[in-house]
């Protein structure tokens, strides 16, 4: 069946909340207004004010008021409007849902989820448009998704619910009109990394508003004679190292490709596992791919130009592999 992202996640949310009592969805503009990219839509006709909770807007708030929920034994969805906006409540995220297992000493849990948008392509300049994924995966305490399909979209919501602790899935704004075929909705795993393209010749590592680009350069490299190897990370928290360091011990090349930019990006993580991992099946140093180090600009060429493009993919690529 013909299901767009943003369709799947708002019947993930929809399937959770029949299915449990406990599961809520709160956020800024959610119910009459239906979501700021239409995930929402019609969900508080349906499940009514009590489970569809508009909020002020107050990050700090509203997400301090779902960790109590989740405390207190909810099961609640909370919606940030875009990943800049979630700085207003990085001391509820790090400070305190990452860390209550660990100083109660095991004693309590914070079973919450927390989605976001994030990400540049739509023309929202620079405070709505940043790949900020790394600052949430450096923390330990929390899991950090980022489905990069519409069925990892459909199915990661239950997973995530389902864990005892807080979980952040980030939703790629240049995913939520993107469009494939879904069988039977089945839980995805939010444990591993994720062979998309398998290929024998470079290793080309992404996950989330990256991967349709990384997919698309993989294609025409694989035209001009590259067979490149497509891994989607997905799960940015814990990493799947096992997974990259397979993936590079088998095509002995790699390039990462990151939103994020580039001076303490994910991308420098992932280069770094693989040196630690994988250094003597290597035939050339890994390369990365990744924004400009620039606010995000409003403007359409300048956006396009800072962020990673399929054909800059291309070019690292065949860079790495010194055939051009």
């Amino acid at each position: 069946m013909k299901t767009s992202y943003r369709e799947a996640m708002r019947e993930a949310i929809r399937e959770a909340m029949s299915a449990d009592g406990r599961v809520f969805l709160m956020g800024e503009d959610i119910g009459c207004y239906g979501g700021t990219y239409a995930v929402s839509k019609g969900l508080l006709a349906e499940f009514g004010p009590d489970r569809i909770r508009d909020t002020p807007l107050s990050e700090l708030g509203f997400v301090g008021v779902g960790i109590g929920a989740a405390i207190g034994g909810m099961r609640p969805i909370v919606e940030i409007m875009t990943v800049n906006f979630s700085l207003l409540a990085l001391d509820q995220i790090v400070n305190t849902a990452a860390s209550i297992r660990h100083m109660s000493g095991g004693q309590f849990s914070v079973p919450v989820v927390v989605r976001m948008a994030t990400g540049a392509g739509r023309q929202l300049a620079a405070q709505h448009s940043h790949s900020l994924e790394n600052w949430y995966a450096h923390i330990p305490g929390i899991r950090v998704l980022a489905p990069a399909t519409v069925t990892d979209a459909r199915g990661m919501l239950a997973q995530a619910i389902a864990d005892p602790d807080p979980v952040i899935i980030f939703e790629h704004v240049g995913l939520y009109n993107t469009v494939d075929d879904i069988d039977w909705p089945q839980p995805v795993d939010i444990e591993s990394a994720t062979i998309r393209r398998v290929g024998k010749d470079i290793t080309l590592i992404s996950y989330g508003g990256s991967m349709p680009k990384t997919l698309a350069a993989a294609e025409v490299l694989s035209k001009e004679g590259l067979d490149a190897e497509v891994l989607d990370l997905r799960v940015l928290r814990p990493l799947d190292t096992e997974a990259i360091t397979s993936s590079v011990s088998k095509t002995h090349r790699a390039v990462v490709v990151d939103e994020g930019w580039r001076s303490g990006s994910l991308a420098a993580e992932v280069m770094t596992r693989i040196v630690e991992t994988a250094f003597y099946e290597l035939d050339a140093p890994p390369r990365r791919v990744c924004s400009a180090e620039v606010p995000v600009p409003y403007s359409r060429h300048l956006e396009q130009a800072a962020i990673p493009q399929m054909e800059t993919i291309v070019s690292t690529a065949w860079n790495v592999t010194g055939d051009r």
